[in-house]
């Protein structure tokens, strides 16, 4: 077991709570911050510990603070873990960036790329590392998780393998030795753009090989293996492409950061529905009625890789017709076409 430490972890949403559990399991004092979205969790666990929307009992002796009282949850902590959402990390930016400490380290659980005007795609590492304060610069380590990791398995302490990566590797390894359990397992990278590629963009085609539920699963969703298995295939297929085009590690796309995550990811939860409603038809806007309140990620990574490879597309540097599952799933959720795969396309 590592030697005692602080970790804060801002965001008291499924998946920043569920951290609790490894962290806690190896002694760490843990503090968790609600952002303003979860103050109603924070009444709720200070009141006995009940997490509302995991829908389980937090670990002993973990500290819960309002946002009012972030400063404070930040305070000398030794490792900072970001627990929220992509729509969240202007916030991030703006309220908790300038409040670290020199020397703190930031763990994001956040899954995301942003785009450019240009059509560049950058990490949210990188990017908070961009806004960091000009007094911090250099002075904090910023890292990122990825891979097929549940919140609600997590917090039943099932079996996991993740990866943890950062440019700075001793961070790294700081953070992996505080937090890697009997059954928390994580493999260090130095490949960010690689893992936060695979880590998004799963997000992105499982909602593509989800359409094929709808499409052909029938009234009790199963069916249609073949062609989710196609699509899946589709899927590696493109985020190879697209890896490779980036300068990054294409290793990682068979491995757990992509292949193992979509695996995951389309088995269940907000993209498997929304997927399969429009395979059955639903336009966006009606699907988005019927999933009202949950987070719809994989939408942003959607929409925000494709217009990215439409401006690279205009200045020579990519062909869209390399990546026509993510394009058609670009087109369905605004609404351009209706979900209907054009198999002859796939390649």
């Amino acid at each position: 077991m590592s030697q005692k430490k602080i970790i804060t972890i801002v965001g008291a949403g499924m998946m920043g709570s569920a951290m609790t559990i490894p962290a806690r399991d190896n002694g760490h004092s843990v503090r968790l911050v609600g952002t303003p979205l979860d103050e109603h969790i924070i009444s709720r666990v200070r009141r006995d510990g009940y997490h509302p929307t995991l829908k389980e009992q937090l670990p002993d002796g973990v500290e819960f603070y309002s946002v009012a009282d972030m400063a404070a949850a930040m305070s000398g902590a030794d490792l900072i873990i970001g627990g929220v959402s992509s729509f969240g990390v202007d916030w991030f930016s703006q309220e908790v960036l300038p409040l670290l400490q020199p020397g703190q380290n930031v763990l994001s659980v956040t899954k995301g790329l942003q785009n450019y005007p240009d059509g560049r795609l950058g990490t949210f590492p990188a990017l908070l590392a961009e806004r960091l304060p000009a007094t911090l610069r250099d002075r904090i380590s910023f890292s990122a998780i990825g891979g097929p990791c549940t919140s609600y398995e997590l917090a039943r302490r099932r079996q996991t393998m993740v990866y943890f990566c950062g440019e700075d590797a001793a961070a790294v390894a700081s953070a992996k030795e505080m937090l890697a359990t009997a059954y928390y397992h994580i493999t260090p990278t130095a490949d960010v753009l690689g893992l936060e590629c695979c880590v998004a963009m799963k997000n992105a085609y499982a909602l593509g090989v989800s359409m094929a539920i709808g499409l052909w699963g029938g009234a009790d969703e199963c069916q249609g293996f073949n062609p989710q298995a196609a699509l899946f295939g589709q899927s590696c297929r493109e985020v190879t492409r697209l890896i490779r085009h980036l300068g990054a590690d294409t290793d990682l796309v068979a491995n757990l950061p992509f292949a193992g995550d979509l695996y995951v990811t389309i088995f269940g939860g907000r993209t498997r529905r929304l997927g399969t409603l429009l395979g059955q038809g639903k336009s966006m806007a009606e699907a988005e009625a019927m999933l009202s309140g949950v987070t719809l990620e994989s939408v942003a990574i959607t929409r925000r890789v494709a217009a990215a490879l439409r401006a690279q597309a205009a200045a020579g540097k990519v062909q869209p017709a390399d990546y026509p599952l993510l394009m058609h799933i670009d087109d369905v959720i605004n609404d351009r076409c209706p979900a209907a795969i054009a198999w002859d396309t796939m390649r």
